[in-house]
């Protein structure tokens, strides 16, 4: 197998806020990092905050862990001026890769700002820094909850690569009919991006059942009745879970995938368990 066969892995961390927050990421990350990932995303959440946050992660993440840290950025409720200055800051930080994405609209703001569409924020990452960034999309094999149906969802996600993206990464799933079927179809209307898809690994059923209804994932009946079965027993929940989440990764895996995305939450357990199944870990 070449090197360039070998699926890519990544990693998913959110910018902490509290003390308490930064210390269980910092727990995490050297447990994490030995798994070697390829690179390490961090989000952009709703909200002004996030314009200090997610840049201070980044650099904390390079700097102090050297790990090749790439900026999810979120066009909602920011101006040009506001994105650009981001995005230099990016590029000076040593940034080459980042995660353009519509968001949300920030709570209380009644304006989108300059940009509607993240197809809109990519062509504007293109136009002025073309060749500065790799830009990595998101697109829904489930389908966006907001999106009207999926052939809508899909021109959404079609008119993102139009724009320049070079690459997507799925909102995570549990039904690998469900990737490999959006894959398909996103073929056949001519897209050629590799199409990473994006893994949740589970330790807590009730905030994976919270998270899913919010982004549209569905949880399969079977792995649900599972673990509504195992009520508080955490550690059961974990072991079942990785169980039901490195099978998943292989028939991905198996069936070409480009890469893997871990949402680790900022946790490490739940995705070295995936790992360790997977006979990954520091690989």
């Amino acid at each position: 197998m070449s090197e360039d066969s070998i699926p890519k892995f990544s990693l998913e961390f959110f910018p902490p806020k509290t003390d308490e927050q930064k210390a269980t990421l910092e727990a995490a990350l050297p447990k994490l990092k030995a798994l070697n990932p390829d690179y390490v995303s961090v989000t952009f959440g709703a909200g002004g905050s996030t314009l200090s946050y997610t840049p201070e992660t980044v650099r904390h993440l390079r700097t102090d862990h050297g790990l090749d840290a790439a900026p999810h950025l979120s066009c909602m409720g920011g101006t040009r001026a506001e994105i650009h200055r981001l995005l230099e800051e990016y590029r000076a930080m040593g940034c080459r890769r980042i995660v353009a994405l519509r968001g949300d609209l920030p709570s209380g703001m009644a304006s989108y700002g300059d940009f509607r569409y993240a197809s809109e924020l990519v062509a504007f990452i293109r136009k002025e820094f073309n060749g500065a960034f790799h830009i990595e999309v998101a697109c829904y094999p489930e389908m966006h909850p907001q999106a009207g149906d999926a052939g809508a969802d899909l021109k959404n996600f079609i008119a993102k690569v139009n724009a320049g993206a070079d690459g997507a990464i799925t909102q995570y799933f549990f039904n690998p009919d469900a990737y490999f079927r959006f894959v398909d179809e996103a073929r056949k209307a001519g897209v050629a991006v590799p199409i990473v898809a994006g893994i949740m690994p589970i330790s807590q059923y009730s905030q994976l059942r919270r998270f899913s209804d919010m982004c549209g994932a569905e949880i399969p009946r079977w792995i649900g009745k599972r673990l509504e079965a195992f009520r508080d027993d955490a550690e059961a929940i974990r072991e079942f879970g990785a169980d039901v989440v490195a099978d998943l990764c292989r028939k991905l895996i198996a069936g070409g995938a480009p890469g893997i995305h871990f949402y680790t939450l900022n946790r490490a357990k739940a995705t070295l368990a995936v790992h360790e199944r997977l006979g990954m870990t520091g690989r």
